[in-house]
């Protein structure tokens, strides 16, 4: 029996954080799939308050929340360390691990899930977010410097769901090499990295799958 478990879903963007950290780290584990709408006791036995994934068990001891788990890895595994020395510089990593997932996240999901000028405002909301990332990369190769780090695991998600995927989907165009040249970079840098590009979920799914939950926010705002 492993004493690592990651309980995950095929396609949660915070699950996926995870994986990458696991992955960079070298640290085997025992993956369980979790399907959402019927969620096993052991999901719900071990993370009783919020009832989702992703969901860390080590040596029977569960951790939740995804950036608590990259910090409990970091922690625990200490080779090839997610965050760096400098207490400056493993505050700003957790700053815009949570800005990624308090302002750009919701911002892009707000544009995604809607039409017409909603969609519109989302966009600006949106490409505001992205512009402080964008300043965030001057110089640098990756948001902690040289090499990858938590807060390029935390906002992984950008590199795949953030243009390609949403632009398919929802026809908006938010990451363009035009107005983001740096965070365009870096989206490329990040998806080329081997234990990355090794662990994307299916591409052709993840836009079957957000089509569906497009179509599901647009029917439920849409006037009865």
């Amino acid at each position: 029996m492993a004493e690592v478990k990651l309980f995950r879903t095929w396609s949660s963007r915070f699950a996926l954080r995870i994986v990458w950290a696991l992955k960079l780290k070298g640290v085997p584990y025992e993956t369980i799939y979790e399907d959402l709408s019927n969620k096993s006791p052991l999901l719900l036995q071990y993370n009783p308050i919020h009832k989702k994934v992703p969901v860390l068990v080590h040596n029977g001891k569960p951790i939740v929340e995804s950036l608590v788990i990259l910090e409990y890895i970091d922690e625990t595994w200490k080779e090839n360390p997610l965050l760096p020395e400098d207490p400056l510089e493993r505050a700003a990593a957790r700053f815009w691990a949570k800005f990624g997932d308090e302002k750009v996240l919701p911002s892009i999901w707000e544009s995604f899930t809607s039409e017409g000028k909603e969609q519109e405002e989302g966009i600006v909301k949106a490409k505001e977010n992205l512009k402080y990332l964008e300043e965030e990369l001057k110089g640098k190769k990756f948001f902690g410097g040289e090499k990858l780090g938590l807060a390029d695991i935390a906002l992984g998600w950008l590199a795949l769901y953030g243009n390609s995927v949403f632009e398919d989907v929802a026809g908006i165009k938010l990451l363009t090499e035009e107005e983001f040249p740096l965070l365009s970079a870096w989206k490329l840098t990040f998806a080329d990295a081997p234990i990355i590009k090794d662990n994307w979920p299916s591409r052709d799914k993840l836009v079957a799958k957000f089509q569906a939950t497009r179509e599901d926010h647009l029917l439920k705002k849409a006037p009865k």
